[in-house]
């Protein structure tokens, strides 16, 4: 038997949420009834991948007390079965496991988290590393890292990608009329998705190019919200806060807008450049960490840390058709390089030589 450590049911849907929810799929087609996937009880956000994994729910606790307490007696009391964790945590003391690390962002970029998250993964991670018998991360990238920060051998970690959702790749053409042209952002809000220079650099492109928007998708980060002082940005009426949206409003405003932009501080892999390229739009990206590894030859690079380098990339695009048509072009072929059951594959490789 083997269990699937389903917390992240009770999550918001982010990058790192997405990639456990598609290889969960991929991993019961796979393995059928010899996969099991558990959960908390109470607080699912993500009831109709539950039902579709036929996830069950134990314990009472939420969090990292129902993960460290509650899980590891189901699975003690299930004969200690191999235990596949997703997404970054893992019972600490629990060996017979395999589990995933994304990124280190909370170590490079602490000021992104609250302090007690910090603390948290500065207490679970070294003690998840040391007691699992393999890890899988999302990209070269973080497995460097990875190795280098927590002296894991090479023999120990291993890169499954991420990709796209159906509804991005089946997404059908664009619009043939547009209400206005705009610029699409899609992140959580917080410091290391580097919105306030995008912002800043919006509001010098808009002075050339007064008629153009910029659309903001995704969740708040209260404690940088406040830092950015969003109140300041909010009032232009060029500048528009979405919030969360749902895959098919995702998809539609990916395929109408003028491009993407993403220029990040760090990212372990980054899905939402993917998810443009499908949807046929040009990305602007950052040139850092792992995000030239993804997108290849296939998006416009910026030095994230420079205001004028990401207005001056917008600009590129705005102003040159042949670059936008080029980078439309890369974009559908990089996309095909990255694909859900080929990376569930190799990750049930991984699962089965444990077993």
């Amino acid at each position: 038997m083997i269990v699937v450590n389903a917390r992240f049911l009770t999550q918001e849907l982010t990058g790192t949420q997405r990639f456990a929810v598609e290889i969960s799929k991929r991993l019961k087609d796979i393995f059928g009834k010899d996969i099991l996937f558990v959960a908390p009880k109470d607080n699912l956000k993500l009831e109709d991948t539950a039902d579709r994994l036929g996830t069950i729910k134990i314990g009472k606790r939420r969090g990292h007390f129902w993960e460290q307490i509650d899980l590891v007696k189901f699975l003690r009391k299930n004969n200690s079965p191999l235990l596949i964790n997703l997404i970054n945590t893992a019972p600490i003391f629990y060996k017979n496991k395999i589990s995933t690390i994304h990124d280190i962002a909370w170590k490079k970029f602490p000021n992104t988290y609250t302090k007690s998250f910090v603390l948290a993964y500065s207490i679970i991670i070294p003690k998840m590393i040391k007691s699992s018998k393999h890890i899988i991360t999302v990209s070269n990238f973080s497995k460097e890292e990875i190795k280098r920060e927590f002296k894991v051998s090479d023999k120990k970690i291993s890169v499954i990608y991420g990709a796209v959702s159906e509804v991005f790749t089946k997404s059908k053409g664009r619009k043939k009329k547009k209400m206005e042209d705009y610029i699409l952002a899609v992140s959580s809000i917080n410091y290391r998705k580097n919105f306030h220079s995008l912002l800043k650099a919006f509001l010098r492109l808009n002075r050339k190019y007064p008629d153009i928007k910029l659309y903001v998708v995704g969740g708040y980060d209260k404690t940088f919200t406040k830092y950015l002082e969003l109140d300041k940005f909010s009032v232009n009426k060029n500048i528009k806060f979405l919030g969360r949206v749902n895959d098919k409003e995702l998809a539609s405003l990916y395929r109408n807008a003028l491009c993407f932009a993403y220029p990040s501080l760090y990212e372990g892999f980054g899905i939402p450049p993917l998810e443009a390229m499908a949807c046929g739009t040009p990305v602007v990206t950052s040139n850092v960490s792992s995000l030239p590894e993804v997108c290849g030859d296939a998006a416009l690079y910026v030095n994230p840390y420079s205001i004028e380098s990401i207005q001056r990339g917008l600009e590129k695009i705005i102003e040159n058709k042949n670059l936008r048509k080029e980078l439309i072009e890369k974009g559908k072929k990089q996309v095909k390089k990255y694909n859900w059951e080929k990376s569930a594959k190799k990750l049930a490789d991984i699962i089965s030589s444990y077993l």
